[in-house]
């Protein structure tokens, strides 16, 4: 059933994306009045709308064969950035270059993505999100969740675009539009031009295979002033050392080695030129730094909430970037990660471009990301967490910051979760004086976010 199913919507996704480019509205009414004209005129005895019938059958073969002649010759190529975010509209450059000695007129232009029909495997193992609150029926025809899936691979919706009159041997700007639905790898691979037949019924169509790629970011709230927890620490080996990229340190002078002292900070070119071992000496600094910790632990691939917290991760992140700390992304995937933001060590465009790429930890309990949250313990002023659920790892989580005196910011991410939320509120959520809860409803999330 559900192979059948799949190889019904497969071929059917398939046909209804070429007959939309091939056929314009004046066609598809055409093309219903002729099997319109057809049931009716089954006896032509009695009436005869079977004339009818003829006559349109004669308008689309006339149609047909002017629409197999498309002998113009273009090159085009299209100006796109590296990045693009979900719900701003993207506005790009297309060159357009008529290399015949006609003008061409009534023109348009489709963007063609990579195919984002999903696998059959994709289709049994990916529900849509909030699939369960469809009816029993619905989810077993699986309609939603093809389309939610197509959707979900292509990433965007491309704009199309009305071409003005090209001149003989000249080039023509136009500005595409996409707009971003979705996260991830965008894949544009060709462009079609289309020119309509003379009574309007198909296109003609020339498709020029351009491939090209971008990165959908993740959604960026509008947030509010939001005094971070926390105060300046000592940080051993200054900004650079923070950043666990190596022993590499702030540079601050040069002296005479020392036993102990690590080969790796052995300055050669001294070394060489005075005769003996020279070490560089590292600049020691106080200064502020968060863990933004990201709760990505579901057993489903994809969900509304977990969109919604990385979301709000990148947004808590980017508002950070124009602060003077330094910032521990944390999260696990594959495995456990943590990427540190801030004061020059990265900058806010490659934060951006790693949550575009976060997906849901289904295989781990919440207990894998203690340890990397353990290694930068000593060194944090304050931590933010998204949480998604609420249980005993999480609750421990918090009740160690609080014991360890750090500040915590914690954003519970409220869907439709079986939880007592004045329960918690009144017990859970308010017994530790070094930490700040805020329970925000995802379906109004940037109205609440604004409550802050």
């Amino acid at each position: 059933m559900q192979k059948t199913l799949y190889q019904i919507y497969h071929f059917s996704s398939g046909l209804q994306h070429r007959l939309q480019k091939r056929i314009t509205i004046t066609g598809f009414t055409i093309i219903l009045c002729l099997i319109f004209a057809a049931a009716l005129g089954i006896d032509t005895t009695q009436n005869t709308t079977y004339q009818i019938f003829t006559f349109l059958v004669s308008i689309l073969i006339i149609s047909t064969i002017f629409s197999i002649f498309f002998n113009a010759r273009f090159r085009v190529t299209r100006t796109i950035p590296k990045f693009a975010t979900i719900g701003v509209k993207l506005k790009y450059k297309i060159t357009i270059h008529n290399q015949t000695k006609t003008i061409q007129t009534s023109l348009k232009l489709f963007e063609n993505f990579a195919d984002p029909r999903p696998t059959f495997k994709e289709f049994l193992e990916t529900p849509e999100p909030e699939e369960n609150q469809r009816t029993a029926l619905d989810i077993k025809l699986g309609s939603y969740r093809w389309l939610w899936l197509v959707a979900r691979k292509q990433c965007g919706i491309a704009k199309t675009l009305e071409l003005p009159p090209l001149k003989p041997n000249s080039k023509t700007e136009v500005i595409g539009e996409i707009i971003p639905t979705h996260r991830g790898v965008m894949r544009l691979v060709s462009l079609t031009i289309a020119r309509p037949d003379p009574l309007g019924i198909f296109h003609a169509c020339q498709t020029i295979s351009l491939p090209q790629s971008l990165l959908i970011l993740p959604q960026l709230y509008q947030l509010p002033p939001i005094q971070l927890p926390g105060f300046r620490k000592y940080q051993s080996g200054g900004i650079a050392l923070a950043s666990s990229v190596g022993d590499a340190e702030e540079f601050r002078s040069l002296r005479e080695y020392r036993p102990g002292d690590s080969i790796r900070k052995i300055h050669w070119k001294s070394w060489a030129k005075i005769g003996k071992p020279i070490v560089k000496e590292e600049q020691d600094e106080f200064f502020v730094r968060h863990a933004l910790i990201l709760d990505t632990f579901q057993p489903e691939k994809y969900s509304q909430i977990l969109e919604v917290a990385i979301s709000l991760a990148a947004s808590l992140a980017a508002d950070v970037q124009t602060q003077e700390s330094l910032l521990d992304l944390m999260f696990v995937g594959n495995e456990a990660y943590c990427f540190t933001f801030g004061r020059g060590i990265s900058y806010t465009e490659k934060m951006l471009e790693i949550l575009a790429s976060v997906g849901a930890c289904r295989d781990k309990s919440f207990d894998s990301i203690i340890p990397v949250i353990l290694e930068k313990i000593s060194m944090l002023s304050g931590c933010i967490c998204i949480f998604i659920a609420w249980d005993e790892q999480r609750k421990k989580l918090i009740e160690y910051l609080a014991k360890m005196n750090i500040e915590t910011l914690v954003f519970m991410l409220k869907n439709n979760q079986n939880y007592d939320w004045e329960y918690l509120s009144k017990n859970d959520f308010i017994k530790y004086d070094s930490t700040r809860f805020y329970i925000l409803n995802i379906d109004n999330i940037q109205q609440e976010l604004m409550k802050l």
